[in-house]
């Protein structure tokens, strides 16, 4: 900043207490006090807030920052009232305001008290509150959180596409937008539909040097997140989830095992959340769970650990995300528990959209999958997405490269994957290169007829994740370009062509198909420590089973044996910290068992991992209470998933949890709309007499699909009531 600006460098000091300015700061901020339009795109903690916020308090007039989320105005504002004696000095402008508050509001603006005044999209774009600001002296505008104008954006709000006509109506002044997370493709968006095409650009590189990245599969996340959480006790922590319900649940899941957590999302009222984030901020609690609103612009600079339980839906969301980690220069672990599956449901749910918002949702879902499945450095992966080339071999911050794998030659199968995209002629994606190579025939390919291509089932011998990892390393490389526009075509670069004429050799590491696993929430898989134990506690089941006159997976399911293997519960207590048993079955079948597991870690000297075992959450949480006393006054099930916002699928898999932890519950008021009395009693009998495992699948099977899997699941959840609870 020039010497002869005294006053910013007052501010600079007094106000915000920085001695100098970081990156580019100084350069943004002397920007806009010349009254010239910006774009600043910073990487989450790299101070984009003081870029509009000084040049605020140091022009004349009020600046108007558009920001997304009410969390994040408060935040700011209150953050920016403790630095001076006056309170109108910043100032909220959105719903959540009453009429006296509003009145006050106006009455600062109109006396020129207030400097920074923070709006949603949506009241700026307000006739009557246009008018009113058109009376008011504008220093500027501040876009923030830009990355919302786009559709490629990872939080599109349509909102802010009206933010340009708005803003000329209003008056025209100076704009100021600012993002952490854009791509080339978001940046052009952003810069066209503001009207800012002349702006100039501002750009820091997107490498967060201090955040340590892993990806883990979804095997026992909950308790590999009590873990981690312990592993990390006293320092501040984001769970993020990316369902209310989820959010619910682990928050509780943390509180029984000891760590205090809070929940925030966009169901709580807002009284909840304001509460919820002031305690977090203020350091009462240290974890907080929430869906992806929470963190939005909040200054915590000491986040050590960000997790995610999900994995969120656009690399965009995920950088954003785990930058709210290390924000003070300081370690950030950034950890987040992928499996397939959930990809999967989430391109489900893009089937309800408009066609080109599909298109959209699918690239973004297919390059999140590739990041967390990619063999490659993740750093590497991830700045490359942006459009930021990373040149070191190792960044010795990933799993990736912390955990190094043999160094493999691919530059024969590197031409095959560029040799396909050739002859697709500008209309292959990623997923027909790969299909081509395996010489799986789709839809498209056989409109294009692929089989007759050279390379068709060249690659047949490899699985698709292989050849899925061999695009990405062939793009990575500036090998492909790969056509957002065209949602994902691929074409040879110069580059690429350069290497099928002069091949050369392609170093990457060697591939390991990407391990997926399922939360235990829907019965997924657990690895058995100690395979002997867990096939003498299969045995004993068996014995308890026929001693009761019961099928042994109505005792326990294959999942808990697996998890008493993996944990070796000595006592009652620690039994029912094992997931599907609860104190019921615990106190009813447990003895047994826990004498044998007793017996069998004295003998072999095992040491038992005390720290990994898990409390489970009562059946009495807030949802499973609400479940329960609904179903006793007999509300349809239909009903009570829609209150929840729950698939059928989702609240039939929390009622197996109810009942797998001995708590009762009656489904033949629902049951009676499905079957006759002798037809229900022929399937409660199949369940107790005929099925081995209770495999659903097989029941649908067997009895010649006359039933469906809804129907069958809730005729094996009355019946293991009846019988096991």
């Amino acid at each position: 900043m020039p010497d002869g600006s005294p006053t910013v460098q007052h501010i600079l000091q007094d106000v915000f207490g920085f001695s100098q300015f970081r990156g580019p700061q100084e350069e943004i901020v002397q920007h806009v006090m010349d009254g010239k339009d910006a774009f600043v795109v910073l990487p989450t903690g790299g101070g984009k807030s003081l870029c509009y916020q000084l040049p605020a308090l140091a022009l004349p007039g009020t600046a108007i920052v558009v920001s997304p989320l009410i969390a994040l105005m408060k935040n700011q504002v209150d953050v920016l009232r403790g630095t001076t004696d006056e309170p109108g000095m910043a100032h909220v402008w959105n719903s959540t305001l009453n009429k006296r508050e509003m009145v006050v509001v106006r009455q600062d603006l109109q006396r020129g008290v207030t400097k920074l005044l923070y709006v949603a999209p949506e009241s700026l774009t307000k006739e009557d509150n246009i008018a009113f600001l058109r009376s008011l002296n504008i220093s500027f505008y501040a876009i923030d959180e830009a990355h919302c104008i786009s559709e490629w954006g990872h939080d599109f709000r349509p909102e802010y596409r009206n933010l340009r006509a708005a803003m000329q109506e209003i008056q025209a002044k100076p704009v100021i937008a600012l993002t952490a997370t854009a791509t080339p493709k978001v940046q052009i968006d952003i810069l066209k539909t503001l009207g800012m095409e002349g702006a100039t650009i501002f750009a820091s590189s997107f490498n967060r040097p201090n955040l340590q990245y892993e990806i883990r599969p979804k095997v026992n996340v909950e308790r590999e997140i009590v873990k981690l959480l312990k592993q990390h006790d006293g320092q501040s922590a984001i769970v993020y989830c990316l369902s209310r319900a989820k959010v619910e649940e682990i928050s509780q899941q943390l509180q029984v095992n000891g760590i205090q957590a809070i929940p925030y999302h966009a169901g709580l009222d807002s009284n909840t959340r304001a509460k919820h984030q002031d305690l977090f901020l203020n350091e009462h609690v240290n974890v907080v769970v929430a869906t992806i609103a929470f963190g939005m612009g909040i200054d915590k600079p000491d986040i050590r650990l960000v997790i995610h339980h999900d994995m969120p839906k656009s690399l965009e969301s995920y950088y954003q995300e785990t930058g709210r980690g290390g924000r003070d220069g300081g370690e950030g672990r950034c950890v987040a528990f992928y499996a397939s599956k959930d990809m999967d449901k989430l391109d489900k749910f893009l089937s309800k959209k408009p066609v080109s918002e599909q298109e959209i949702g699918k690239q973004l879902l297919l390059d999140a999958q590739g990041y967390a499945e990619t063999s490659l450095c993740r750093r590497q992966y991830l700045l490359h997405y942006f459009g930021e080339k990373y040149t070191e071999e190792n960044c010795r911050a990933c799993d990736n490269c912390l955990s190094p794998r043999t160094r493999v030659n691919v530059q024969e199968h590197i031409e095959w994957v560029l040799e396909t995209v050739e002859l697709g002629r500008k209309q292959f994606k990623a997923l027909q290169v790969v299909n081509t190579l395996l010489g799986n025939l789709t839809a498209v390919l056989k409109t294009f007829n692929a089989p007759s291509l050279p390379t068709w089932g060249r690659g047949s011998a490899f699985s698709a994740s292989y050849w899925q990892d061999l695009v990405r390393q062939a793009h990575v490389e500036g090998f492909l370009y790969k056509d957002i526009e065209a949602y994902g075509m691929l074409t040879l670069t110069e580059e690429g062509r350069t290497f099928l004429d002069r091949p050369q050799a392609v170093w990457m590491a060697e591939f390991k198909e990407p391990e997926d696993g399922e939360s235990e929430a829907s019965g997924g898989r657990t690895i058995a420590l100690d395979p002997i134990m867990y096939a003498q506690l299969k045995e004993l089941t068996r014995s308890l089973a026929k001693k009761h006159g019961l099928p042994p997976y109505a005792l326990f399911s294959d999942h808990s044996l697996n998890e008493m293997a993996t944990a070796f519960p000595c006592s009652e207590e620690e039994l029912r910290s094992i997931s599907g048993v609860g104190e019921h079955k615990a106190r009813k079948f447990g003895a047994p068992l826990v004498a044998a597991i007793r017996d069998y870690v004295a003998v072999h000297q095992i040491d038992r991992p005390y720290d990994e075992v898990i409390k489970a959450v009562g059946s009495k949480n807030t949802q499973k209470v609400y479940i329960i006393q609904n179903m006793d006054r007999r509300v349809p099930l239909a009903d009570i998933a829609r209150s929840k916002q729950l698939s059928m699928g989702d609240l039939l898999g929390v009622l197996e949890l109810i009942v797998q932890s001995g708590t009762k519950i009656n489904l033949r008021y629902m049951l009676q709309e499905h079957f006759d009395e002798d037809s229900l009693d022929q399937v409660l009998d199949y369940f107790r007499e005929d099925s081995e495992d209770g495999d659903i699948p097989q029941a649908v099977r067997d009895f010649d699909g006359v039933y469906s899997e809804e129907e069958l699941r809730l005729v094996k959840l009355q019946f293991l009531s009846e019988v096991a609870s």
